[in-house]
């Protein structure tokens, strides 16, 4: 049985005449890996600001673990990096997480068992400064991680890191879910909700376009790209086609977009029983790039 870590109910933030998070409501399941998508200035950071109480709301709610605990209880459980990670340069990568422990109020037995799991233990005793960018974050993520925490909160977790850096964070994001921990992460990548995440949540301009699991928004049904010689024949008998939702005609070849699933077979035996024989039919997948941009240009 899912359980339910947080919930948000028709949340609002205006800053002056801007209205950040517009009407937005979605939930986080145990146990899964949550992408808010979306550009810059979708509302992505004010959402996760809000949920850690870090940033007031305009209006509407949300409630952590179905609203059992206070926020303030709630958020002991909660690992959150939602800026630049902020150790001490001087100090070593074990002392820095001892003074998180203190400051946390936690023991130091998971110090240890962290490092190794973002890969840092051979590093333990270097000092912060002589760390990459990227081993700076995943200390950062470490550090959220030494209460044990239900859900990790990641706010852009891969931004400004090179290949290699942006690799091991994906890495490791999926490693620890592995383990049990739900994640939220928000990422402008396209790229990066594909390859980690299990849900998305896609905004823009603060509102919701999109909510569901990540393989629904990819199985898109495709679509062809058709020819053939009686090209006027085709173009009616595609438009009064239900299978189709779109049709556009570019540089001679018509591509139809599905609605329903459709073999390549089953259409081209449709065509030939009306007398129309295509010179071209090709059936292609529709990336989640080009779904994403339909759903984010719909929307004025």
């Amino acid at each position: 049985m899912n359980s339910t870590i947080l919930t948000i109910n028709n949340l609002n933030k205006n800053y002056g005449s801007v209205h950040a998070v517009n009407n937005l409501s979605f939930s986080i399941e145990k146990g899964n890996i949550y992408g808010i998508l979306g550009p810059n200035g979708s509302g992505k950071s004010t959402t996760l600001g809000i949920v850690l109480n870090v940033v007031n709301k305009t209006s509407g709610d949300f409630q952590w673990f179905n609203g059992s605990l206070s926020t303030h209880e709630a958020l002991k459980k909660v690992g959150a990096i939602i800026e630049r990670p902020n150790f001490y340069p001087y100090m070593s990568a074990y002392n820095n997480l001892k003074l998180v422990c203190k400051i946390k109020g936690i023991g130091y037995d998971k110090i240890t068992e962290k490092l190794e799991l973002v890969g840092l233990l051979e590093r333990k005793d270097s000092k912060f400064r002589t760390f990459s960018l990227g081993m700076k974050q995943r200390l950062a993520i470490a550090s959220a991680l030494l209460n044990d925490p239900e859900i990790l909160i990641l706010d852009e977790p891969t931004n400004g890191l090179d290949p290699q850096g942006i690799h091991q964070i994906r890495e490791l994001i999926i490693q620890i879910a592995s383990q049990g921990t739900t994640i939220l992460l928000a990422s402008h990548l396209l790229d990066e909700v594909e390859k980690v995440c299990t849900h998305a949540v896609i905004l823009r301009h603060g509102r919701k376009l999109y909510e569901g699991r990540v393989d629904q928004l990819i199985a898109s049904h495709g679509y062809f790209e058709l020819n053939a010689s009686n090209k006027n024949e085709l173009l009616a008998s595609l438009k009064s086609h239900t299978a189709f939702s779109t049709i556009e005609e570019k540089d001679g070849i018509i591509t139809a977009f599905l609605n329903e699933d459709l073999s390549a077979e089953e259409l081209n035996k449709s065509f030939l029983n009306k007398g129309i024989v295509l010179s071209h039919l090709v059936k292609r997948k529709e990336s989640l790039e080009k779904q994403f941009l339909q759903l984010t240009n719909n929307i004025k």
